[in-house]
């Protein structure tokens, strides 16, 4: 029994390292746009709502 338990630790351990990664990573991918980048794209979302 005991042995479930650390695998069920390890397990979880490890699906929060990997829920980090992600997260990090979106956020990385977010800052990369400049303004007039996220201007434009929010213009675009804009104009396709209008449609």
């Amino acid at each position: 029994m005991r042995r479930v338990w650390k695998f069920l630790g390890l397990a979880g351990v490890v699906g929060v390292a990997a829920t980090g990664a992600a997260i990090a990573r979106a956020e990385r991918q977010r800052r990369a746009y400049t303004p007039d980048e996220i201007r434009d794209r929010l213009r675009e979302r804009g104009a396709e709502t209008e449609r």
